[in-house]
């Protein structure tokens, strides 16, 4: 699976943006995705992650009722609604497809993902 992230921005605080992820292959739908973010000088940490249908998300509490991961099966894509951005939320976001089902707590690991795209970068700034 390559995996192709997109739609990064310059944004105002309280404002939105969305990314994608476009993936090739044909077994997409098969994955759990995940959104991860790396802030400069930091390590990557989890962002949110849905199960293969759609039916289920986990998301960090950091992010939590201000994201929202959604994906489309048939476009082979996968997306993140970010509202209400915080500067804190300025990253480079990278997309990852995992073959762990969603439970109670995650996929969030880095090492549980098997597959990763390229970054697009998000920044929140007034």
């Amino acid at each position: 699976v390559q995996l192709q992230a997109s739609g990064g921005g310059l944004v105002q605080p309280g404002g939105s943006l969305s990314v994608s992820c476009k993936a090739s292959g044909r077994t997409f739908s098969s994955y759990t995705m995940g959104w991860f973010r790396q802030a400069p000088g930091k390590e990557r940490e989890f962002v949110a992650a849905i199960s293969w249908n759609g039916g289920r998300t986990y998301y960090a509490d950091s992010v939590k009722g201000r994201f929202t991961i959604s994906r489309d099966n048939a476009k082979n894509s996968v997306y993140l609604q970010m509202n209400s951005l915080k500067p804190e939320d300025t990253a480079v976001y990278h997309c990852a497809a995992s073959r762990v089902l969603v439970g109670r707590e995650g996929p969030k690991g880095l090492y549980e993902y098997d597959y990763w795209g390229q970054g697009t970068l998000v920044t929140v700034s007034s």
